[in-house]
């Protein structure tokens, strides 16, 4: 399973990268393996800005819909738009063209309480 060691994690299985004080947010590995193909995401809160831990999205599998949970208080500035046509993209890239969402941060220090790599491994039992 990929772990990426640069990124920060949730307890919700969502991975975060930090440039500056925007955030890009995806799903991790183990959370697409759980989900199963994924056939459709959804994300209605661009330009809002929104408190950690809310509702930003959703994410439809095979058999399940999930909510996707906010890591970090901020406005949602960039949709992925290409999960649109290519969902698929979650399950075969998590990290990289499968990312979901980018967020401009409003409390940096929230970062401090996201997971790091050995925290998430130990989470999930790795």
């Amino acid at each position: 399973m990929n772990i990426p060691s640069e990124l920060k994690y949730t307890k919700d299985h969502e991975w975060i990268s930090i440039d500056g004080d925007i955030a890009t947010v995806g799903i991790t590995d183990f959370a697409q393996g759980e989900l199963g193909d994924i056939v459709y995401v959804e994300v209605e809160t661009l330009d809002e800005t929104l408190d950690k831990e809310e509702v930003f999205g959703t994410v439809e599998a095979v058999k399940t819909v999930s909510d996707l949970f906010l890591p970090l208080s901020g406005e949602i500035i960039e949709f992925n738009e290409s999960l649109e046509e290519e969902p698929e993209k979650v399950n075969t890239d998590p990290y990289g063209d499968g990312w979901m969402i980018k967020l401009k941060m409003s409390d940096s220090s929230e970062v401090a309480e996201l997971l790091s790599d050995q925290d998430y491994k130990e989470l999930i039992g790795g």
